[in-house]
Parts: structure tokens; C-alpha cells; sequence
């Protein structure tokens, strides 16, 4: 089969590697027909962010297809469609993964839109759920709300848990787009006060990929018994916060991620989000927002639209 690879110099090359075999006894292959970029693949791209052990060496962490070989008396069968979450190699004709990290494609869903589901939707759920706990009437902050992990996170704070959706945006056309998908109040990174908007709307849960000097005054902003999710820091790894805040306003401040996590943490995390969240996808309440749909050999510029912040939700690859 061919893969996305990464050379020496950082660059993307089409070429052949050996294809995937199914090791452990409740593994699925995989054709893949899509995959979505996200920005853990720039990272893994830069070599800053290395896939976990035993998986390829391509980026890819989400990808929609059909199934070649399953279990003989699992939930899949050949020529099943479905989604899967992966821990790298989405970016390439085949894929191995453990059945439970693999979920029926939602009713009339097509893969290059599927693709955009497992790895964004399934961290939507585990933070927002999960790690947050967020009830219905909360508030919820959105740092960067246009992008596919800010979109899902819009949808499914407003549309499946019944929050008030706060989000940042670098544009008054994006903040008027994260409306359109839930987002209640919106804040312009560039002509607005972040803080004086979360103020207003003090969070009761905040999911942050951005980090920063920033981040340390609007987490002042939160509610009493307030949880910050921090998933990355693409604005810097510095910030002062004043610990004081932690008990008296009996704070979390809580680092998370997806990627890490076993792969039963992981069927764990898509079993709740399949039950939870594919009626409203089959009722089409709402969906993954494509950007745009590139071939893979095109993977160079899907990454660069990312870089540029050009997106709003998904890039996907298509074979």
C-alpha cells in the first residue's frame, strides 16, 4: 500500500510501505477512503509530537472507510462502513485498529465527511463530559471556536448538554459562522477584550488549545467550582495565575488529552459518544463542518490552510 510519509526534511512523500497486518485478535483493517488533518499532525510533522508506540510512523488520528478483516465474531464484518479513531497512520490506503476505536458510520454520512468525526467529536465528549462534567444552564468558553475541534465543541456543548457557548474567534466572519453553529456570545481575538467578554459570561467550563499570557486572567473570570481544560498552548507555555483562586473559588485547572490514552479508555470515550451524540447526527441536527476536501497527495496544502488559520471545522484528505 502507499502512506503520507514525512522525510528527512520535513516534507510529505507518497510512497510504498508494507501493508498492515491485524495482530491482536480484535483488530480491524481497514480501506481507507478519507482522513482528516488536525493539528496534532502539523506537530508530528515538525517533530515535536511523536505517535504512540506501535503505531505507523505517518500522521493521520481520524479516517472513514470500509472494513477488510474483522473479528470472527465481532461487531464489524467485511465491507462494513465505518470511522475510526486512530493513534497515527491515517494517512495512507489502509489502516489496523482495535474494534472498539472503530464506530458505524452515522445514516447517510459519506467517509470524506465521517472522517471529520472520531478525533475531534470524541475530544469534544471526553472533555466536555468527562473531564469537565458539564451540566445543562452552564457556561461553556471555546478558545478558537472556528476550528474543527472548536466547532464540535460548539455543537455539542449547545445542541446535545444544553450549555451557554462562549467563544473566541480571529474574526467578526468566523464569530458570526460559530454562531451559526451554536455559539451564544462570541469574542474577535483582535478588537475585542477577551477578558471584559468572559467576565460578562463568567465559564463554568473552558476547553483551551491556545494557552498564553492571556490565559492566566480569564481563568480569574470563572464561576465558582469552575473547570479549565487545557489541551495545548499554541499562544505559549507561559501564564501567572493567582492560586489563590484555586480555593476560593474551588477551581480546576486540568490537563488533558486523547491521544495517550489506552485503547479501552478509547472505546470507553467512542461508546458514549456513538450513544449520545449519533441520534442528533442521523437526525441531522448537525454534522461535521468540511472546509475543504483535498486528495491526500494534496497534504501539504491541507497542512498549510491549517497554518495559515484559514479553516473553519474540517480539512480532509480524500484517496
Amino acid at each position: 500500500m502507499k502512506a503520507m510519509c514525512i522525510d528527512e526534511n520535513k516534507n510529505f512523500v507518497w510512497r510504498d510501505v508494507p501493508d498492515p497486518v491485524r495482530h491482536g485478535e480484535f483488530d480491524v483493517k481497514l480501506k481507507i477512503e478519507a482522513c482528516a488533518v488536525n493539528r496534532a499532525d502539523l506537530m508530528q510533522r515538525a517533530g515535536i509530537y511523536a505517535p504512540p508506540e506501535g503505531w505507523p510512523l505517518w500522521p493521520g488520528l481520524e479516517c472513514a472507510g470500509t472494513v477488510l478483516e474483522a473479528p470472527a465474531n465481532g461487531r464489524f464484518k467485511p465491507g462494513d462502513r465505518v470511522c475510526a479513531l486512530l493513534g497515527g497512520g491515517g494517512y495512507a490506503e489502509q489502516a489496523v485498529v482495535p474494534e472498539g476505536m472503530c464506530l458505524p458510520l452515522p445514516k447517510g454520512f459519506e467517509p470524506w465527511e465521517a472522517a471529520g468525526i472520531p478525533e475531534v467529536y470524541a475530544t469534544a465528549y471526553l472533555n466536555l463530559k468527562i473531564v469537565g462534567e458539564i451540566k445543562k444552564g452552564e457556561t461553556f468558553f471555546i478558545n478558537g471556536g472556528e476550528g474543527g475541534l472548536g466547532v464540535a465543541c460548539i455543537q455539542l456543548a449547545k445542541h446535545v448538554f444544553g450549555a451557554k457557548v462562549v467563544a473566541q474567534v480571529a474574526s467578526d466572519a468566523n464569530g458570526e459562522f460559530c454562531k451559526s453553529v451554536g455559539a451564544d456570545v462570541v469574542s474577535n481575538r483582535f478588537t475585542d477584550d477577551l477578558v471584559v467578554t468572559l467576565k460578562a459570561n463568567p465559564p463554568d467550563v473552558a476547553i483551551d488549545p491556545v494557552g498564553g499570557p492571556l490565559m492566566g486572567k480569564c481563568f480569574a473570570t470563572m464561576n465558582m467550582l469552575g473547570r479549565w481544560i487545557s489541551l495545548a498552548s499554541m499562544a505559549g507555555s507561559e501564564t501567572t495565575i493567582d492560586v489563590n483562586l484555586l480555593w476560593r473559588k474551588n477551581l480546576r485547572l486540568i490537563g488533558s488529552t486523547l491521544r495517550r490514552r489506552s485503547p479501552e479508555e478509547k472505546a470507553q470515550i467512542l461508546a458514549g459518544l456513538e450513544h449520545d451524540v449519533w441520534p442528533a447526527f442521523e437526525a441531522r441536527k448537525f454534522a461535521p463542518y468540511i472546509h475543504k476536501a483535498l486528495p491526500i497527495t494534496e497534504a501539504a496544502e491541507a497542512h498549510a490552510i491549517l497554518e495559515r488559520g484559514e479553516n473553519r471545522g474540517k480539512v480532509v484528505l480524500t484517496m
